[in-house]
């Protein structure tokens, strides 16, 4: 068996034979990546008759003047079958080591374990260990069991299971508070849209403060993935006419109701006076609240006729799965919900079209509390979403010499700053 540097058709037609495999792994992402100043290579270890038993998309970039790989999601071979992941770690190294890469980072696709959104296990990968082992007796660095976002990649995915799930066992399985907010979102004129690359700029602006992209990368990702029919853009657009209808009946119907209780307040039929009195001041406070949003929604009208958009989703259709790979929304119009009401519909979408899973992206350790990760983290299990547990970033040293430096490089930098 000998390692050999792959054509991207040659990469292609195995990942299309391979069972499972990363949006990551492939040849689309990899001429994202290019163009943001990487080196792509596809390297794939053959048998003596030229077969491709195993696989990787390497990504080279510069770091302090060496030069770093990373396999996104790792190799693509069978992690049970240590000589195969042997051979391959060995081909790999005398590989990259003679192209003076100095080390390569992966966070293979090696489940740990599954939870629901209870924290109750669902699955328990009884090889996980013996895996992890043989890593490390091949002198892979296991950078430890990160509970954030530390990682090259994420080391928790929340993941709705589709598969043989009507909408209405989805929906219910969606947090109660969820359900409403869903409900009443639609009920207030939000509606989804389906866009395209014109409508991008929408979602790099409601996240150009939180994410370090630019809009240039957004629409690359999108021209890459759409070339093969991988990837859909959505938006949440509010309805401001539909709004201001909403909020006017709702403002007349209370308006009704809090005469009538003061008119009972004034000629009370009853002794009970104390009841009424806090009927009133309920009424009151909730015409108040309707009587600003009546305001609100007036304005919105004037200012944005055709409607606004409040929240948008990009999503990549991948084997039968789909991966929110961004998604955000105006935080001046958090109470609106779109989010849920946008994110819901894809669900019921997808499901509907025969996806098995609705992969939401990264989280935090659902057992470790943290004020700046809780929201994001409950949102997405909040949809029903369950907990994947992966072994986390590994890293295989690919030529010693260079990385020696490297390393000393680097502390020296850490002595200077201080």
């Amino acid at each position: 068996m000998h390692l050999k540097e792959l054509t991207s058709e040659e990469f292609n037609a195995f990942t299309k034979s391979y069972p499972t495999y990363s949006l990551y792994q492939t040849s689309e992402y990899a001429n994202v990546m290019s163009r943001q100043y990487y080196q792509t290579i596809y390297v794939g270890l053959k048998d003596n008759n030229g077969k491709i038993l195993a696989a990787s998309l390497i990504l080279v970039q510069k770091l302090d003047g060496f030069k770093y790989a990373y396999a996104p999601r790792g190799f693509l071979l069978d992690y049970n079958d240590f000589n195969l992941l042997k051979t391959f770690t060995k081909a790999l190294k005398k590989f990259l080591g003679k192209r003076e890469i100095i080390a390569v980072k992966l966070s293979p696709i090696v489940i740990k374990k599954i939870v629901n959104k209870q924290n109750h296990l669902l699955y328990s990968n009884s090889n996980f260990d013996s895996i992890f082992n043989s890593f490390k007796n091949l002198d892979y660095y296991h950078f430890g069991y990160n509970n954030f976002f530390e990682a090259d990649k994420p080391r928790f995915e929340a993941i709705i299971n589709l598969e043989n799930k009507s909408k209405i066992t989805l929906f219910k399985n969606i947090n109660k508070s969820f359900r409403t907010k869903i409900r009443n979102a639609e009920k207030e004129g939000i509606k989804i849209y389906r866009g395209n690359e014109t409508n991008l700029n929408y979602l790099f602006e409601q996240n150009k403060n939180k994410y370090p992209r630019s809009l240039k990368f957004i629409e690359e990702f999108y021209y890459q993935f759409e070339r093969t029919n991988m990837v859909d853009f959505y938006y949440a657009k509010i309805d401001t006419k539909t709004f201001l209808e909403v909020i006017q009946s709702r403002y007349q119907i209370q308006e009704d109701e809090t005469y009538q209780i003061n008119n009972a307040v004034i000629n009370p039929q009853s002794t009970n006076t104390n009841k009424l009195i806090n009927q009133k001041i309920i009424a009151d406070n909730l015409l108040e609240k309707l009587k600003k949003q009546l305001i609100n929604a007036t304005n919105y009208l004037k200012e944005s006729p055709e409607g606004m958009v409040i929240a948008t989703a990009m999503v990549i259709k991948h084997q039968k799965e789909v991966y929110v790979l961004l998604d955000s929304y105006d935080e001046r119009f958090k109470h609106f919900s779109a989010k849920h009401l946008l994110l819901w519909k894809l669900i019921e979408k997808y499901s509907q079209l025969g996806y098995t899973k609705f992969n939401l992206g990264g989280i935090t350790n659902p057992d470790i509390k943290n004020p700046d990760y809780d929201g994001l983290k409950e949102f997405k299990m909040h949809l029903g979403a369950d907990v994947i547990e992966y072994i986390g970033d590994l890293e295989l040293v690919t030529n010693n010499t260079l990385y020696f430096m490297y390393r000393q490089k680097q502390s020296l930098t850490k002595i200077i700053k201080k």
